[in-house]
């Protein structure tokens, strides 16, 4: 996709969280607009002026629909075209349109409803050019620009081979289409753009080029605007000139159903290049003396489905699971990925997040990872000022930390009930993350194993329990009386599991020292210290006590 193809903002909004509403306008807020205008202008000099991607297509869209939001919410002024100055020496014989974009799959259907003759391609991603043939000598290759002017990249032109130096045509051809970053069977729903865009424009922007890089250069001609009238006609001619992709390419389409089989086709088929969409074009439109640089109505882009999402984080938690590793979590305006509401997403580890520094503000990109989890590819902009956040600290929280509800421990302390009664514990029937979360706001549980003295009738009074629910509980926490030694020292969670610890009843473990540890099958001295201390530990020998008491087998 190219930066110069007129955003849609509606369908783009639709990817970004809460575009209906307007942010509430405070001083904050206005330093955030004013940071990501800056932020995005600073991209496009980057692309139109450098040759340098400093940012996805798809989030530069996104972060551009919702400056244009926040900045019609604000009365603020637009930001400056893109493309401003972004022109060359040589002139467009005939303008580069750029595309609107049809934000789904009603506005397609409202596009093509009232149109007749139309034809589809793949929206090549990578650099738009024209290039113009005299005597059937090639005259020059020019890039993009700002659709009126370009840079003069005949230079180049002379050494990629894709580009034909002579047509076997001597009238005066202008051609339009797109250089593009050859690829070995591409799938796009598999491997995404993999920046074959910013590669090209790289190469590109050099004063010279290589044999080996001319030759990853590929061409597709998208339109042949001084060409016959009839796309059909332009088509068989522009293959007979050398340009087979133009027809292999381009599909003749009558229905929203037949544009959305070639749309999935290429989508998901290998591919010579990297594409962002396909691209609905009338076959007759106006001479290409009319055009003008600006997105016409004979022709629109329809984006395959966004990779990634640019998400506003609206707060961090940090989740401690039972062995006290610290996860934090970013709670995100919902965004939607693949008809997924997303609205949270693990930072993974608690250095990576503050290597990234993540604060409420700021503005992340995430993707989904196998088609199904969230994952955070990196932070796009960070909010201003920069807000507090008080994060826990890791040498609190570890394998013998929390065994107790107190406000420090709530989330390590429910993570190790969680594990208890789950099928890698007890496997108690209806027992999970709910119950205990019910349990621990009615105070009803305040060290690991109270639940066992809960009768029914206590049960019972706990908020959000009924009669029915309260009698199921009760049954599930008797079953745990007769559960083996075995599935009790799994649920109480030694260090590295149990499956490698051999012994008949509580006593045997307690009593073990590192080396008698060790000299355990498959035990090492690191693993031998840890159960030595996990056994020797007061509240898990607290435990063993108390289960002693209530009749447990093996303690």
């Amino acid at each position: 996709m190219k930066r110069w193809i007129a955003t849609s903002v509606c369908g783009l909004l639709s990817l970004t969280a809460h575009a209906a509403d307007c942010p509430e306008q405070t001083p904050q807020h206005n330093q955030q607009l004013d940071a990501l205008a800056e932020r995005i202008a600073l991209w496009d000099d980057a692309y139109h002026r450098q040759g340098r991607s400093l940012v996805s297509d798809e989030l530069y869209d996104q972060a551009r629909a919702r400056l244009e939001q926040w900045q019609r919410c604000a009365d603020a002024p637009a930001l400056a075209d893109p493309l401003a100055g972004a022109g060359g020496p040589l002139p467009h014989p005939i303008a580069q349109t750029g595309l609107r974009k049809l934000a789904d799959e009603r506005a397609v259907e409202d596009w093509i409803a009232p149109r007749d003759n139309l034809w589809i391609q793949p929206k090549v991603d990578g650099v738009a050019v024209t290039l113009v043939y005299r005597a059937g000598r090639l005259q020059s290759l020019i890039s993009r620009g700002d659709g009126r002017s370009g840079q003069d990249w005949t230079a180049h032109a002379q050494r990629i081979a894709s580009i034909p130096k002579q047509l076997a045509d001597s009238s005066t051809i202008t051609l339009q289409g797109e250089l593009y970053w050859r690829l070995s069977r591409h799938v796009q729903a598999q491997r995404g753009g993999v920046a074959a865009r910013s590669t090209i424009a790289g190469l590109m922007a050099r004063h010279t080029l290589g044999e080996a890089e001319a030759a990853g250069i590929g061409l597709f001609v998208w339109d042949w605007p001084d060409g016959p009238a009839d796309m059909q006609q332009r088509l068989t001619r522009l293959v007979r000139l050398g340009f087979a992709d133009s027809g292999r390419y381009s599909q003749p389409v009558a229905s929203l159903a037949e544009a959305r089989t070639w749309r999935e086709h290429w989508y998901r088929s290998p591919l010579p290049f990297a594409s962002d969409g396909v691209v609905l074009r009338q076959g007759k439109r106006p001479p290409g003396s009319r055009w003008r640089a600006e997105p016409p109505r004979w022709a629109a882009a329809w984006k395959y489905p966004a990779s990634q999402a640019l998400a506003v984080v609206e707060a961090v938690d940090f989740s401690i699971g039972r062995s006290g590793r610290i996860t934090p979590v970013l709670r995100l305006q919902p965004v939607r990925l693949d008809d997924r509401a997303i609205r949270a997403v693990s930072a993974g580890s608690l250095a990576r997040w503050q290597q990234l520094d993540i604060r409420p503000g700021d503005q992340v990109a995430i993707r989904l990872a196998g088609q199904s989890i969230p994952r955070l590819d990196g932070v796009v902009l960070h909010s201003v000022p920069r807000p507090d956040l008080a994060a826990p600290h890791h040498d609190d929280y570890h394998a013998l930390s929390c065994w107790r509800a107190t406000a420090s421990c709530s989330s390590q302390f429910h993570a190790r009930l969680t594990w208890l009664s789950g099928k890698q514990g007890l496997a108690l029937p209806g027992v999970g993350a709910g119950s205990w979360d019910r349990l621990l706001q009615a105070q009803a549980v305040d060290g690991l194993l109270d639940w066992l003295e809960l009768s029914e009738e206590q049960l019972r009074t706990v908020a959000g329990l009924g009669p029915r629910r309260a009698a199921q509980l009760s049954q599930s926490f008797a079953l745990a009386r007769q559960r083996p030694f075995a599935d009790w020292l799994r649920a109480l969670g030694p260090p590295g599991g149990s499956d490698a610890l051999v012994a008949r009843n509580w006593a045997q473990l307690t009593q073990r020292s590192a080396a008698h540890w060790q000299r355990q099958p498959g035990i090492g001295p690191g693993r031998a210290a840890q159960l030595q201390a996990f056994f020797a530990h007061e509240e898990v020998l607290a435990l063993g006590e108390r289960l002693r008491q209530a009749g447990i087998d093996g303690f």
